[in-house]
């Protein structure tokens, strides 16, 4: 499995600031990118795969609405998520 609870634990530790906070904004994000670039290396070896197209068009509108969120609570912890991820609007 690509996502074991090791590699979680990881992401959420490197951005979100502990391995129990899951429920921090950047560590969601985090996450989200983490499956979507998954997701997008899968599409490109199966392009016939729609059931994995919707899912990852519902992810990226999940990682925007976050993203939007924390823009408008704290732009430095956004512009900050954004440097560290290499997104780009």
């Amino acid at each position: 499995m690509y996502l074991a609870k090791e590699v979680k634990a990881d992401i959420f530790k490197q951005y979100g600031g502990d391995a129990k906070n899951t429920g921090s904004a950047e560590g969601q994000i985090a996450l989200f990118t983490h499956r979507i670039n998954h997701l997008t290396g899968h599409l490109k070896n199966n392009r016939k795969d729609f059931n994995t197209e919707r899912s990852l068009v519902m992810l990226v509108g999940k990682r925007r609405s976050l993203l939007d969120y924390l823009k408008k609570k704290d732009i430095t912890r956004y512009r900050a998520i954004i440097k560290e991820l290499g997104l780009r609007k």
